[in-house]
């Protein structure tokens, strides 16, 4: 059963398993990876496939008491990596992201949720590193582990492709102008990620 975390929590849980995931990943031949879904359910809907599920009002939840822990998140991709999603995108289609939309307050709390896990595991927020499952699915990271399914390809899999927001209103995987959804949530994590360095130097 899903357990509601704090973001000090969630970057303590990253911290105690960083050792296992650098090790699970490298195994695959990688550094470790924080992929980014929605769960194409309502807004308070988890799903154990995740370890770290956000609600509608941007509370935190996690599935599990061991972020290393392999769960079902993104196929041929969950050794070494994290899985955490939106409850959000019930009954959306690349032109309309219905009655279930990511809200303002879940796409911050998936920003911060990102610097706190980036933070832990001492990753860099880039692409290399952290990607939506859209993303992963047509392998933009450069590793052809498998055939490709995303929004550039048969769209089996286009999680987080656009937010619905003024900063990423349409479906564009071939943007390149950073409105499409990964491009948002990595800068946001960032600008997060500056704001805790400019805290720290005071």
């Amino acid at each position: 059963m899903a357990r509601q975390v704090s973001l000090n929590e969630l970057r303590s849980m990253a911290a105690e398993a960083r050792l296992q995931i650098w090790d699970d990943a490298r195994q695959m031949g990688r550094e470790p990876k924080i992929y980014l879904h929605w769960t194409a359910g309502r807004y308070d809907t988890d799903f154990d496939d995740y370890h770290v599920c956000i609600h509608g009002d941007g509370s935190i939840y996690v599935t599990t008491d061991n972020l290393s822990e392999t769960l079902a998140h993104t196929w041929h991709r969950n050794s070494g990596s994290v899985g955490v999603t939106l409850d959000c995108a019930y009954g959306a289609t690349t032109d309309d992201l219905g009655d279930y939309p990511p809200t303002a307050k879940q796409i911050e709390a998936m920003a911060q949720v990102i610097t706190a896990l980036a933070d832990a595991l001492w990753l860099t927020i880039d692409k290399a590193h952290i990607m939506t499952h859209g993303e992963a699915a047509d392998c933009e990271d450069g590793l052809e582990i498998h055939e490709h399914y995303g929004p550039r390809t048969t769209c089996e899999r286009w999680d987080l492709e656009f937010l619905g927001t003024d900063e990423s209103p349409e479906f564009n995987p071939w943007a390149d102008d950073g409105s499409r959804g990964g491009d948002v949530l990595r800068g946001k994590a960032n600008w997060y990620r500056q704001q805790e360095n400019k805290e720290d130097e005071l």
